[in-house]
């Protein structure tokens, strides 16, 4: 009796692999672009009250600018134009991210609502809902071939790094977390990740703070064996 039990749950989940297989590959071909249509329009004509307040505080706040648009590059490092509600005043030039930060700025940055104007790329198709975050350009002869693979599918407006740490984790940790999403993505794990990004939204549990630019990975490991360097001291 023991090896017909044994060969029927080897032959059962067999099915269940190849069924889930199946059902991830429809997915991604199919099934992720219907759910980025369809939850982006929602939000979009749900949330429309929310952005014409948010628009109209940040037009006297921004003197008339109230959104800001950067150059970012997306899937197969093609780049694109992404949208954000404004957060920092004043010249890029003048002062640190923290000094410009104002105070709707920080409010929008803590509730992650300065992000809602990237549903219209998601309906553009530029991004995801649920993918690595698109950075900046000068950062793609920076990274690892490992690294490098963040680009072989949509940027999101949230990821595998930002419901595990978000700022307040490393850039290297950003990037192994980007690249295991990549390795690793299923439905259900894109569907655990838009849970967690809803409690991390609601607990306000995200950090405003504001991090260095990435300056490539000689510059962590420099960084790294100055800390060793300086605890070896102190100890």
């Amino acid at each position: 009796m023991k090896q017909p039990t044994e060969s029927c749950v080897k032959q059962t989940r067999s099915i269940i692999r190849r069924f889930s297989d199946a059902f991830n590959a429809f997915y991604f071909r199919i099934g992720k672009r219907i759910l980025d249509i369809t939850i982006a329009a929602a939000g979009i004509f749900i949330l429309s009250p929310l952005f014409v307040l948010i628009t109209g505080i940040l037009w006297f706040n921004t003197n008339g600018r109230p959104f800001f648009c950067q150059s970012r590059p997306g899937l197969n490092e093609k780049i694109f134009i992404i949208f954000k509600f404004r957060t920092l005043i004043g010249s890029d030039e003048n002062g640190d991210e923290m000094m410009r930060l104002s105070r709707v700025g920080n409010m929008l940055r803590r509730l992650s609502l300065d992000e809602l104007p990237q549903l219209w790329n998601v309906l553009k198709g530029d991004m995801s809902l649920i993918g690595p975050r698109p950075l900046l350009p000068e950062y793609i002869d920076l990274y690892n071939p490992e690294q490098r693979i963040r680009h072989s599918v949509l940027p999101g407006i949230t990821g595998w790094a930002q419901v595990s740490g978000r700022n307040a984790i490393s850039w290297e940790a950003k990037f192994e977390f980007d690249s295991w999403y990549v390795q690793n993505r299923s439905f259900s794990l894109d569907m655990n990740i838009l849970l967690l990004t809803f409690i991390r939204v609601f607990k306000h549990t995200d950090s405003t703070c504001c991090f260095e630019r990435f300056k490539g990975n000689s510059d962590l490991l420099q960084k790294e064996n100055a800390c060793k360097t300086d605890s070896a001291g102190i100890f």
